[in-house]
């Protein structure tokens, strides 16, 4: 089979795209491992097919790098709805649906896209981390030097708790500089440090106004690029109005040949 696919980037976290409104794009575990694989595919921390949906402007179907569907993925959202905007699916906005549910976004005259996140329930504040679920979810621990924090060992450890089993957590470790926060993350599925994270970010912005309430703006640095998280506190343990924004854009397209 031959794939005509699109690669893009959103804030360094990379992807591949392609159009399966038709349907006739099945993938199995191995192919999709094998399109992600840096040294022997195209090389992604994962890979979405734009599918269609009944009510909505299309489907998002997400994959990890290891091969397996997974949760929500919100550089990938950001990322998709440039990818339907540049196929002629949408102008400047759109309702789409992914495996957490319902989700509309909007790009504006920037080019950044603004995605609608799903609410937040339950945050759970721990002793000296944070749980909750943005769509995935996700461990928050702030760290006092995030620049020489070991992402990779700490990140693997925590994410393979036994309490976090089967499917395990993201986790990420944030610093809080007053003027943004800087975040890190190590994902599950990919297992390993990627250069940002959508859900993680999202996670970070509202862990770390902890227990506040009110509406909040928060700049994130991730090692990929700068993203923001607005969003609305009513309750200590709850965040609605979740919107994450950022740069989506296309690297390169091309065809490869999929046995």
């Amino acid at each position: 089979m031959k794939l005509h696919f699109y690669k893009y980037q959103g804030a360094g976290n990379d992807f591949i795209l392609a159009d399966n409104r038709d349907k006739n794009i099945h993938l199995n575990r191995q192919q999709v491992a094998f399109l992600c694989d840096r040294h022997f595919g195209i090389g992604a921390d994962g890979l979405m097919l734009l599918e269609p949906a009944a009510g909505y402007d299309f489907r998002m179907v997400y994959y990890n790098s290891d091969g397996n569907e997974s949760t929500m993925c919100g550089n990938g959202g950001r990322c998709i709805t440039a990818f339907a905007k540049k196929l002629g699916i949408i102008q400047d906005a759109c309702n789409f649906v992914a495996i957490d549910g319902p989700h509309h976004a909007v790009i504006d005259k920037q080019g950044l896209v603004h995605l609608g996140m799903q609410d937040v329930h339950h945050i759970a504040f721990q002793d000296g981390f944070t749980v909750l679920n943005t769509g995935s979810p996700h461990y928050v621990l702030p760290v006092d030097d995030i620049d020489n924090t070991d992402v990779f060992t700490r990140g693997r450890e925590i994410r393979n708790t036994e309490i976090y089993q089967p499917k395990g957590i993201n986790v990420n470790f944030v610093q809080d500089t007053g003027e943004a926060i800087k975040v890190r993350t190590y994902e599950r599925g990919v297992e390993n440090e990627t250069l940002s994270c959508g859900t993680g970010v999202t996670a970070c912005a509202i862990a770390t106004v902890q227990r506040a309430t009110g509406n909040f703006d928060r700049p994130v640095i991730t090692p990929g690029g700068r993203l923001r998280v607005t969003f609305k506190k009513s309750s200590p343990e709850s965040a609605t109005e979740v919107v994450l924004i950022g740069p989506a854009e296309l690297v390169f397209e091309g065809y490869v040949d999929i046995e």
